[in-house]
């Protein structure tokens, strides 16, 4: 049974970076069958009915409470001693901020909400139909949780037409040989042949786009690039690459490098968490065995570098003791991915994810979360954006701020824990 589950698995993969990584995978294959439920943080309180209760009361509160600023404007990628500047519809993250509007609205059913959703829509339709910002792969983090929540919550045709187009938008940057979205930069450039571990929460989007057109170039490509990144970002140990390089000439695999992680083999804790999500989204959408056995590995080596009070510092590198920064939009990244994959475990496995789950969400909710609007207009502190090193590209912004992706995914976990909520991705 053993071999055959590595069959399976081996199957799903095209790069193990030379003959020593794929015995050492072979072996953890085997050895590792039975040990994916390992760490339980038995004696960690979880998070009650109640608090996941009062916890979306305050952030629908809290959202209504700034709605007047960030209607016809948006908030910044990240908070400025705690709260977010208004800025135009020009980020990446945008629609993070939309999307906790529409999971407000879920809540509390304000017709303030939903009218501010909608005049947000709007913006998104004229930011893809004049193409503002969107020579990049984000498509997928700008329009889910902004135009296909407004489609599915509420049937608004504009929505769907700014999200087909932010589909179409997106596989334009598909590069066929490799089979994989570029993330940034043109296409033309070898320096920017490569694709980022981020980009498996873009892919959603292509989903639906097939299904509302019926055309599979959608699917296809989305396919095409999960199956690239799992192989190439996804290292021996389970750790995970945050972007990985292919040669231009021949589409083959070149090499994993860092720009957001602390150093090139360190595992970036934002990375890892996109990780565990993107695997579950993979699996729901390909059904594919395989990525079942990846997250499971993936998700262990995330919780097996969580410090003592379960919320990761910037990168998994460090831990207790460590004069570093926090990241807490990992901790509810992850959690949203292990409440996702749990729907398609067995009732042991998926009560073991859902379980750590609770225990993430009572920490974040007891010593992350934002309960006082007069110190911050976010809802959960202690996130980094970007950290510079002396081993990393990055510039130095957000650090121990609120992040726009960090309040949002704390309130889809939230919200995914409440009831059974249909996903924007």
């Amino acid at each position: 049974d053993c071999i055959s589950d590595f069959a399976e698995v081996l199957c799903g993969r095209s790069c193990f970076h030379g003959i020593k990584g794929l015995i050492r995978y072979a072996q953890g294959a085997c050895a590792g069958m039975e040990r994916y439920m390992g760490k339980t943080f038995e004696g960690y309180p979880e998070i009650t009915k109640e608090e996941i209760n009062k916890a979306l009361d305050f952030c629908n509160r809290q959202i209504l409470h700034i709605l007047p600023e960030f209607t016809d404007k948006f908030q910044q990628a990240y908070s400025v001693d705690g709260f977010y500047p208004p800025i135009e519809n020009v980020d990446w993250t945008t629609g993070f901020w939309t999307g906790e509007i529409w999971l407000a609205y879920e809540y509390s059913h304000d017709e303030r909400l939903l009218k501010a959703a909608q005049v947000q829509v709007h913006d998104f339709k004229n930011r893809i139909d004049k193409k503002i910002s969107v020579d990049h792969h984000d498509m997928g983090f700008l329009y889910s949780p902004s135009c296909v929540a407004a489609y599915k919550l509420t049937g608004n045709e504009e929505g769907k037409e700014a999200a087909i187009k932010a589909a179409d938008q997106l596989i334009s940057r598909y590069q066929p040989k490799g089979k994989f979205i570029q993330a940034w930069g043109s296409m033309d450039a070898p320096e920017n042949y490569r694709l980022i571990i981020d980009c498996l929460l873009n892919l959603p989007l292509l989903y639906w786009a097939s299904e509302e057109t019926g055309d599979k170039k959608y699917r296809e490509i989305a396919e095409n690039h999960i199956h690239t990144a799992v192989a190439n970002v996804i290292r021996e140990d389970y750790s995970t690459w945050h972007t990985f390089f292919f040669n231009r000439e021949t589409g083959a695999p070149d090499h994993g490098a860092t720009c957001q992680g602390y150093r090139d083999g360190s595992a970036w804790a934002r990375g890892q968490a996109w990780g565990v999500y993107g695997l579950a989204l993979a699996y729901k959408y390909t059904r594919r065995g395989e990525y079942i056995d990846l997250f499971k590995h993936v998700t262990e080596y995330f919780l097996n570098h969580l410090p003592k009070d379960l919320i990761p510092f910037w990168d998994l590198e460090f831990t207790d003791g460590d004069d570093q920064p926090r990241d807490s939009s990992s901790a509810s990244i992850a959690a949203c991915g292990m409440l996702e994959m749990s729907k398609y475990l067995p009732e042991e496995e998926a009560a073991y994810y859902q379980s750590i789950v609770a225990k993430l969400m009572k920490s974040l909710y007891d010593n992350y979360a934002v309960k006082d609007m007069k110190k911050s207009n976010g809802l959960v502190l202690h996130s980094t954006y970007s950290n510079h090193s002396p081993y990393n590209t990055c510039n130095h912004y957000g650090v121990d701020e609120c992040n726009a992706w960090g309040d949002y995914f704390y309130m889809e976990a939230l919200t995914r824990m409440s009831k059974d909520w249909e996903l924007y991705w």
